[in-house]
C-alpha cells in the first residue's frame, strides 16, 4: 500500500456498500481474499479503501462508488486526522472558488510538484479573505480607526478583518506615516473604498493579551503536510464543481460533526436565525444606502459558527473560539459560506483581487480569560455560551473592568458572559444570548440581575420550548440586551415572552404529539410568535407580557417568565372545554363504529414464507435508510412521528408530481446542525411507502399517505417501498407488526433492540389475497388512530376541568 493512503473502517465500508457492519464482519471471516487491515487497532481495523473499493467491485457489491462519499472517506481516513484533512480541504476550495485558474494550472502537475506550489497559492486566498497569518506581537503603527466603529474609553486600535499589519497604512489610504493606536484619521479608507463610505471595517486585531493568538485561525499548511492529502482535494474539487465550494465543505463538515456528537455543542439553525432576527438593527430610512454604516457583529464563543452564518445583509464579522482546530474550520465555514452574503463580496477584477478588505475576523482563545477583542465596540453580539462552566476564570478575572454590574459568583459563569458581551457594544448595541432557565432564578445572580434591569440593560427574556437546542431537554432561554446609552432614561419595563405552549398544541386536529421536544417544535410558529413580541412589546394571554421593572425588583428578582406568564387552560374558558367535549364525544362514536368485529377462530396456516431481504433482491421493493433530521427545508418524519401517530410539519419537499421543490428562502437542504446528508441523499416519501423504526423493539410500522408524502424520511426509521404490481402496501404493513415477525428479526445485542427490516418474514400471496387482508389491516388502523386521538382530547379535557375548577373559571355545576 502507498504510504499515506487513506484508510476506511468497518463502518465506511458498510456505508459504502449500502450495508450493515455485521455483514464487513462476515465477508472478513468468510472471504479469504478480503483486504488485510493496515492500521487501526485490533477492535477497530482500517483498510486501504482503494483495496477495499476493488474488493468490492470484483465481489459485484459495488458499481459505482457516490463522489460525495469516495470523498467524505478520504477525509475520514485521512492519516493526519479528520480535523486537519478538513482544514486542508477548506483551503483548498477556498482556492477553488476564488482562483479558479490558478487552480486549474496546480492540478495540471503531478501530486509532488501540486504539493510544493499550493502553500504559496492558498496563503494567497487565505490572507485575502482571512488577514495575514502574523505571529503575536505588539500591534504595528499606522492602524487608523475608521469613523463612528469604537468610542472611547474602548476605541479599537487596530486593523480590520484581513488588512495589513505593516508599519504603513494600507493601500489607498490618504494618511500616510504612524498613527497612535487609539487615533481616529480623517479621510483613512480601505483599499479601494470611496470615503468615507461603508466599505470602511470594523477593526479587529486587539492588543496582545496572554493565550490569544493574533494570528488568523487558519494557519498556512506546508507542502509535507498537502502531499497526503493532494488526492483529496483533487477530489473535493471534483465534488466543488459539480455542487459548489460552499456546499461541498458544509456537507463534510456535516459528516464530521454526526461523526462526533459528544465534542461538540451546537446551535440549530432555526434557532441562529431568530436570534439573529432579535438582534437585527431597525431599518434606517433616512439614510441612503451608500451611507449606512458597515454593520459588525461579534460571537464571543463562535463554536461552529452557526450564528454568524445567520446573520443576513453585509457585516462585519468577529468570532472567538478557544479550541483551535475548531476555530480553523469555522474561519474556513465562513469564508466559504459566505459568498458575498456575510461579508464583503469581492470586487469584480483580476482572479484574486478584492477591491475591498475582507470582513471577516476568527481569533483563537479563551475569550472570559484572553479576550481577542479587548478593545472592540460592535453593533451586535450573538453568543452561545457554554452552561454550567466552573472554571470560567473567577479567581483570577475578580478585579476585570468587564464587571460593570456586579462580580459574578462562581456559579454565575453565564451573567459573566452576559456582561462580556455587554462589554463589547457600542451605546445601544443588541446582544442576544442563549442562557439556560436557572440563570434567570437563581439567587446567586440576584444581584446582577437586579442591576441590569435598574439601568436597562436587560430587555426581554424569551422561554423557548424543550428541545430548541441542547441539553434538549430543558426549556432554555433568549436574553436580548441593549447597551445603555449614556444620557438616555433605561427603560421602565421587561419584556417576557413563554413559547412552550406553542411547541405542538395538545390535542389538536391533525394528529400532532402533544407536547415538544426536538423533533416536535413548530418553528414558524415559534419564530413569528417571539418576533411579534419582541418588536410590538405586547401583551398577549399567556405569550408575552411587558412587566414593570420595580414588579421584578423583590429579595429573589426571578426572571423566569413562567412565573409570570402562566399557560393558558388546555381548551381555553368553558366555552372552548365544550367544544373539545363535542369533539371527544364524535371521537368515542367514531371509534365504536371502527371496533373490530368479533373474532372467528381459524387453524394456524402454514404458507410459504419469504422475507424482506428476498422481495428486494426479486425488485418486488426496495429499502432506504433515513438521514434527515428536523430544521431543515422542509418537514422530516421523525421516529417519534411514526411512534406516536404525529404528522411531519413544514412545507412538503416535493409537487404533486413528485418533483424537488426548490427552498423559496435559499436555505440549504443540509448542513453541520442539521444533518450530514447532501439534498439528493435525502429520501422523501411517497404515498403507499411503509415506514419502520429501527430502534425500540416495538411493533410499530406507518403506511406513508398523502398527508405526509413530500416530507424526508429521518433518522432511526427504514422505508420500504413496494412494487404495487407485486405487493400491497397494508398487506405488507400488516405483517410486519406482528410480535413474532418483530422479535426474529431484532437483535438485542445492545441495551436496546435493533430491527433488520431484510428479515422480516411475508407470506407468499397472490396479489388479490393480499388486498384482501390490506384492506382490514387498513381498518384496524383507522381504529387505532381514532383511540389515539381520543386519549389526546380526554386528556385536555379532564386537565382543562381541573384547571378550571381550581381558577375559578368554571363552576361545579
Amino acid at each position: 500500500m502507498p504510504e499515506n493512503a487513506t484508510e476506511v473502517t468497518a463502518a465506511g465500508i458498510a456505508r459504502l456498500a449500502g450495508v450493515g457492519r455485521a455483514a464487513v464482519s462476515n465477508w472478513r471471516r468468510r472471504h479469504a481474499d478480503f483486504p488485510q487491515p493496515v492500521g487501526g487497532t485490533a477492535a477497530s481495523p482500517s483498510f486501504a479503501l482503494a483495496d477495499v473499493e476493488q474488493w468490492l467491485r470484483d465481489q459485484g457489491k459495488l458499481a459505482e462508488v457516490p463522489l460525495r462519499e469516495r470523498v467524505w472517506q478520504e477525509v475520514a481516513g485521512h492519516p493526519a486526522g479528520a480535523a486537519q484533512a478538513l482544514v486542508h480541504t477548506g483551503c483548498a476550495l477556498l482556492l477553488v472558488r476564488d482562483r479558479p485558474t490558478a487552480w486549474l494550472e496546480l492540478t495540471a502537475a503531478s501530486d509532488e510538484r501540486m504539493a510544493d506550489a499550493l502553500p504559496h497559492a492558498v496563503d494567497h486566498v487565505l490572507t485575502a479573505r482571512l488577514g495575514p497569518d502574523t505571529s503575536s506581537g505588539t500591534p504595528g503603527p499606522g492602524r487608523a480607526t475608521p469613523p463612528g466603529t469604537a468610542r472611547a474609553p474602548r476605541t479599537a486600535d487596530s486593523t480590520a478583518p484581513g488588512s495589513s499589519t505593516s508599519g504603513s497604512t494600507a493601500p489607498g489610504s490618504s494618511t500616510s506615516g504612524s498613527t497612535a493606536p487609539d487615533s481616529t484619521v480623517p479621510g483613512s479608507t480601505a483599499p479601494g473604498a470611496t470615503a468615507p463610505g461603508p466599505a470602511v471595517v470594523h477593526p479587529a486585531n486587539p492588543p496582545v493579551a496572554p493565550g490569544v493568538h493574533r494570528a488568523r485561525a487558519v494557519r498556512t499548511p506546508t507542502a509535507q503536510a498537502l502531499l497526503p492529502s493532494v488526492p483529496l482535494l483533487r477530489a473535493a474539487a471534483q465534488l466543488a464543481a459539480g455542487i459548489g465550494a460552499g456546499q461541498t465543505f458544509e456537507f463534510l463538515l456535516g459528516r464530521h460533526l454526526d461523526a462526533n456528537p459528544r465534542q461538540f455543542t451546537l446551535t440549530p439553525p432555526h434557532l441562529a436565525e431568530l436570534m439573529a432576527d432579535l438582534a437585527e438593527p431597525p431599518k434606517d430610512t433616512g439614510r441612503p444606502a451608500p451611507d449606512r454604516p458597515l454593520r459588525s457583529v461579534l460571537d464571543p464563543a463562535a463554536g461552529t459558527g452557526a450564528l454568524l452564518r445567520a446573520v443576513a445583509g453585509p457585516a462585519a464579522l468577529y468570532a472567538q473560539e478557544a479550541d483551535a482546530g475548531l476555530a480553523a474550520l469555522t474561519a474556513l465555514r465562513l469564508a466559504l459560506g459566505a459568498g458575498g452574503t456575510h461579508s464583503s463580496p469581492p470586487s469584480p477584477g483580476a482572479e484574486g483581487t478584492h477591491s475591498s478588505p475582507p470582513s471577516l475576523a476568527v481569533r483563537t482563545g479563551d475569550t472570559l480569560r484572553s479576550d481577542a477583542f479587548a478593545r472592540l465596540a460592535t453593533d451586535t453580539v450573538l453568543c452561545h455560551p457554554p452552561f454550567n462552566d466552573r472554571n470560567w476564570g473567577h479567581d483570577e478575572l475578580a478585579y476585570d473592568p468587564r464587571w460593570e454590574y456586579g462580580f459574578p459568583a462562581r456559579v454565575e459563569s453565564e451573567l459573566a458572559w452576559v456582561q462580556h458581551a455587554l462589554a463589547r457594544l457600542r451605546d445601544g448595541g443588541t446582544a442576544v444570548l442563549l442562557m439556560p432557565p436557572a440563570a434567570a432564578s437563581r439567587r446567586s445572580g440576584r444581584r446582577i440581575r437586579a442591576d441590569l434591569l435598574r439601568r436597562g440593560a436587560l430587555r426581554a427574556v424569551i422561554a423557548l420550548p424543550a428541545g430548541a437546542a441542547p441539553p434538549y431537554g430543558i426549556p432554555l432561554h433568549l436574553w436580548v440586551l441593549r447597551r445603555p446609552t449614556p444620557g438616555v432614561r433605561p427603560g421602565p419595563d421587561l419584556l417576557l415572552a413563554d413559547t412552550a405552549g406553542l411547541a405542538a398544541p395538545a390535542g389538536e386536529a391533525g394528529g400532532k404529539a402533544t407536547g415538544g421536544g426536538r423533533d416536535r417544535l413548530d418553528w414558524p410558529v415559534v419564530r413569528a410568535a417571539v418576533l411579534d413580541a419582541w418588536r410590538d412589546r405586547a401583551d398577549l394571554p399567556g405569550v408575552s407580557r411587558v412587566v414593570p421593572v420595580v414588579e421584578l425588583l423583590d429579595d429573589d428578582v426571578d426572571l423566569a417568565p413562567a412565573r409570570y406568564l402562566p399557560l393558558p387552560t388546555p381548551g381555553g374558558d368553558a366555552r372552548g372545554l365544550g367544544e373539545v367535549r363535542e369533539r371527544l364525544a364524535e371521537t368515542l362514536r367514531l371509534t365504536a363504529h371502527l371496533t373490530p368485529p368479533p373474532a372467528t377462530p381459524a387453524v394456524p396456516a402454514h404458507r410459504p414464507r419469504t422475507t424482506v431481504g428476498e422481495l428486494a433482491r426479486g425488485g418486488a421493493l426496495s429499502l432506504h435508510t433515513g438521514n434527515a433530521a428536523p430544521g431543515g427545508q422542509g418537514p422530516v418524519l421523525t421516529e417519534h412521528d411514526v411512534l406516536t401517530g404525529a404528522d411531519p410539519a413544514g412545507t412538503p419537499l416535493t409537487d404533486p408530481a413528485g418533483a424537488l421543490l426548490p427552498d423559496p428562502a435559499g436555505t440549504p437542504l443540509t448542513g453541520p446542525e442539521v444533518t450530514g446528508a447532501a439534498p439528493d441523499d435525502l429520501v422523501v416519501l411517497e404515498p403507499g411507502d411503509v415506514v419502520v423504526p429501527v430502534l425500540g423493539g416495538g411493533t410499530v410500522v406507518r403506511v406513508v399517505g398523502e398527508r405526509e408524502a413530500g416530507a424526508a424520511l429521518g433518522r432511526n426509521l427504514q422505508l420500504l417501498r413496494p412494487d404495487p404490481a407485486a405487493l400491497d402496501p397494508w398487506f405488507l404493513a400488516g405483517f410486519l407488526r406482528g410480535t413474532a415477525n418483530n422479535r426474529q428479526a431484532s437483535s438485542y445485542a445492545s441495551t436496546s433492540a435493533r430491527l433488520d427490516a431484510r428479515r422480516l418474514h411475508l407470506p407468499r400471496m397472490p396479489l388479490a389475497e393480499q388486498r384482501r387482508y390490506g384492506e382490514r389491516f387498513r381498518e384496524l388502523a383507522a381504529f387505532e388512530e381514532a383511540l389515539r386521538t381520543a386519549e389526546r382530547l380526554g386528556g385536555v379535557l379532564v386537565q382543562g376541568m381541573y384547571d378550571g375548577l381550581t381558577d375559578g373559571t368554571v363552576t361545579p355545576g
